[in-house]
This record gives C-alpha cells, sequence and structure tokens, in this order.
C-alpha cells in the first residue's frame, strides 16, 4: 500500500501556527505529561480530518484557532501547575477561558472554547451545542479509537493515523490520561462527583485497581 506524499504528511500534521496558537503549546507544553500533550494534539488533527468529512471549511463553519484552542487545552485541568479544585473539565475550561480573554479573544468566542472543553467527556450533550463542541468532542473520541462514542472512526485512513502517530507518538496515553485524571479527582471530593468521568474513574481505581477504560482500550483501533 502506498504511503502518503511528503506534501500531504506536512499538510496533515501542520498546526496552526498562529500567535495564539504558539501560545497555547507554549501555555501547555510545560505543565502536561508528554503523552497527554501528544494526546491534546492529536486530538486536534483528527478533529480536523472530522470538519473536512462533515464538509466545513475553516474560516466558514468554524475558527481554526479556536479548534486548535480548544483540543489542545481540553486537558489543562490536569496540568501539574492547576489548583485542582474542581472536576478537570470545568477547571480546564475555566483556565482556557481566562487564558484567551487574557490574549484579546472575545468574550462570545473564549465561551464556545470553555463549553467545547467543559463538555467533551458529555455524549449526547457536546453534540448538542454547537459546531465547535462537536468537532472537539468527535476529535478526543476519535484518538480513543472510537470506543466512547466516535461518529466518524472512519475519518482517518490507516496511513494518515500512522503520519499523526509518528508525529506525536501516543506513548501508553490511556494508562498516563487515566493517571493524570484519578490523581487530580483524588485530591478532593470536588473534583469527582458520582456518575462523572473523574467520578466513575477514580471510583472504579479505588475498587478493583484497573478502570474500565483501561481495559476496553487495549483492544482499540490504537491499542493504547
Amino acid at each position: 500500500m502506498t504511503g502518503p506524499t511528503h506534501e500531504a504528511t506536512a499538510d496533515l500534521i501542520t498546526l496552526p501556527g498562529t500567535p495564539l496558537a504558539d501560545a497555547v503549546v507554549n501555555l501547555i507544553r510545560p505543565v502536561e505529561t508528554p503523552s497527554v500533550f501528544n494526546h491534546s494534539i492529536r486530538s486536534y488533527l483528527f478533529a480536523r480530518l472530522v470538519a473536512g468529512r462533515l464538509g466545513l471549511v475553516a474560516g466558514h463553519d468554524y475558527q481554526d484557532d479556536l479548534l486548535f484552542a480548544a483540543c489542545a487545552m481540553h486537558d489543562l485541568g490536569l496540568a501539574s501547575d492547576g489548583p485542582h479544585s474542581q472536576r478537570f473539565e470545568v477547571e480546564g475550561a475555566d483556565r482556557a477561558a481566562s487564558f484567551l480573554t487574557d490574549r484579546g479573544v472575545s468574550a462570545a468566542d473564549a465561551d464556545q472554547v470553555w463549553q467545547a472543553i467543559a463538555l467533551h467527556t458529555s455524549s449526547g450533550i457536546a453534540e448538542r451545542r454547537g459546531t465547535l463542541c462537536v468537532l472537539v468532542r468527535e476529535g478526543v473520541t476519535l484518538d480513543f479509537g472510537g470506543r466512547v462514542g466516535a461518529n466518524h472512526v472512519d475519518a482517518v485512513t490507516d496511513e494518515q493515523a500512522d503520519a499523526v502517530h509518528a508525529a506525536y507518538p501516543r506513548l501508553d496515553m490511556i494508562r498516563s490520561l487515566t493517571d493524570a485524571i484519578v490523581a487530580q479527582a483524588a485530591k478532593d471530593p470536588k473534583n469527582a462527583p458520582r456518575y462523572t468521568t473523574p467520578g466513575e474513574l477514580l471510583r472504579e481505581r479505588e475498587t478493583f485497581g484497573r478502570t474500565r477504560l483501561e481495559h476496553f482500550y487495549r483492544s482499540s483501533r490504537w491499542g493504547s
């Protein structure tokens, strides 16, 4: 099977390169594990492929800078320098919105990013809150191999996936991300309400020593 051309691969893994996108990368890279950082960037690259599959055009149907910001910062609530005083999705959304408004992004656009991050674990809700929420949810779930509800898992070919993973390796992402969520959730009962993602992952780890997420994803499309 013929792989993608050099030009196609370069286009596939190219990040926005705008001052805002650069600032986002500089924010998250020092405070996230390499595994979680790579997951966040892959989520954006996969979300962009979903947008293309849906016929959505950057600059017309969505703002690429906002999509990058929301995907790249969707796990900012797990950052090592965070207050860790509420569930990670909300903490990350608050930090991301504040970061954006401090850099001149409008309150309305920052709120779109807030919703996309706060709802990225909320299947059935994120999909009804606008294009940005849909794309972020799809990008994140695609990076889990489609097992948490991605509706467009076939938007990524094997060749595209190989190129993305070569640029941003998985680094045992499922385990690393679960460790980070559980550690943040364990710091305060407010961080882990029952039946939320952090609450259930913490309960499963404490009860069984392993989460269903870790078990299921050993057999997912990406394997980890």
